[in-house]
């Protein structure tokens, strides 16, 4: 069931969640996505150019973060509006993945227009990978 603009204040968290990311889920977005640059699957290639190791798609961490909004909200079409800012990679080891921590909080509520403004923190290992991550969503 939706939220009604009644059951949303600012203040409010979300249920944040860990997404764990491994190198096999790497290679199944570059499939879905198309996005087949060598930085997201080849260790080599990614650190000849500079990176610490292979990288998440921001693309992926993007999405990933967006559900908590989905799901605290009961239905991903209520995303009305989303960015964000790409502020650090995620780097994915071969033995251990990385893990992406989410929270959310509801930064304001427009009665008038039923719609909520929820500001997402995504990091990993302390570091924040999305900077300015907003979402708009319509409330019943």
């Amino acid at each position: 069931m939706a939220l009604s603009v009644a059951d949303v204040q600012a203040g409010q968290e979300l249920p944040g969640r860990t997404v764990h990311i491994t190198r096999a889920t790497l290679v199944q977005y570059a499939g879905a996505s198309l996005d087949r640059n060598p930085i997201h699957w080849d260790e080599r290639f990614a650190t000849s150019v500079g990176l610490p190791d292979v990288i998440a798609h921001g693309m992926f961490t993007m999405a990933a973060a967006v559900n908590v909004v989905s799901d605290w909200v009961g239905d991903a079409g209520r995303v009305v509006d989303y960015g964000v800012r790409f502020t650090r990679p995620v780097a994915v080891p071969h033995d251990t993945g990385a893990d992406v921590e989410v929270t959310g909080v509801v930064k304001s509520v427009d009665e008038e227009a039923k719609r909520a403004t929820v500001e997402l923190t995504a990091t990993c290992n302390g570091d924040k990978v999305l900077g300015r991550a907003l979402a708009v969503v319509a409330l019943d």
